[in-house]
Parts: C-alpha cells; structure tokens; sequence
C-alpha cells in the first residue's frame, strides 16, 4: 500500500515538468460591441490598423472550432497570410455576423494577438475568412497541427 502512494505522490510531483502537449493553434473572431453592455460583456481595443478606439464584445463569435481547413500564403511584407475554410457552424456565424453587424469592425486574433480588423460592407456566404499577412512561421506551423490544409493530399 505504500509504494501505491509513494508512486501516487512521485507521479503528482514529477507531473508539472513533463513536456507539455504541442500548441495548437487559437482563432478568435470578435465583433463590435457598445461600450454601454459594461466591462462584463465588452471590452476596449484599439484596433491595428484603422487605430479606432471601439469595444468588442468578450466572447468570440467565431473559433477555432469553427475552422475545418486552411491554406498558407507568403506575404509579401515577409510574413504569412492564411486562408481558413470555416465548417457549416462557422459559415452560419459568419453570414450572420455580416448581415446583423453591417457598418461594423470584426477583429481577428491568432495565437492570443490581434492579426487583422474587417469593416463588415457587405454579407459574407462563402465561410471563407482571408488573412492577407501579420502570421509568423510559428502561426503556420500551429495551423498545420490543428487543421488540415486545403488542396493538400491526405497521407497513406
């Protein structure tokens, strides 16, 4: 009974300097918010691009479950640009995002960091959300251990 729980407590200690699983990749899609919902439900950003002070709403419309492919680009500041393939959830967020939140800014984030900003101008049915550059090598890796890759032909 004790080398059970000798073993137990070595297990318990020895766990936190396991190598961690991989990273897979993180996607999230915020839109607009109104910064009368509180702290509770918006929060303030300044977006990358445009440099708008506006707020988002904290829980993402749109994630990574909702993507199911992706394609990989080079851009040509030096950085990547991806393509991501949404599943019919994502497509169904995305469409109505486009049409309910029309005049409206859509945030990106990759990996924890703001990528890119849209201007919602006009609906979107297509499920497709294009990211023309701000990825890293490491974004693109992470992208290939999560999702599969567009066009690309499958492993025997």
């Amino acid at each position: 009974m004790t080398r059970v729980l000798a073993t137990g407590l070595l297990l318990i200690l020895v766990a936190p300097f396991a190598p961690a699983k991989s990273k897979h990749c993180t996607v999230r899609v915020h839109a607009q918010g109104n910064e009368n919902d509180g702290s509770v439900f918006a929060t303030p950003v300044t977006t990358p691009i445009s440099g708008k002070n506006i707020f988002i709403e904290k829980i993402p419309a749109i994630s990574e479950h909702d993507v199911s492919a992706y394609r990989p680009y080079a851009a040509s500041d030096g950085s990547f640009g991806a393509l991501l393939q949404l599943d019919d959830h994502g497509r169904l967020a995305l469409d109505t995002l486009s049409v309910e939140r029309r005049g409206g800014t859509l945030l990106v984030f990759i990996n924890g960091r703001i990528i890119t900003e849209f201007l919602v101008d006009r609906r979107v049915s297509d499920g497709q959300i294009f990211i023309a550059s701000g990825l890293t090598a490491a974004d693109i890796a992470s992208m290939q251990k999560t999702w599969r890759q567009i066009d690309a032909k499958k492993r025997k």
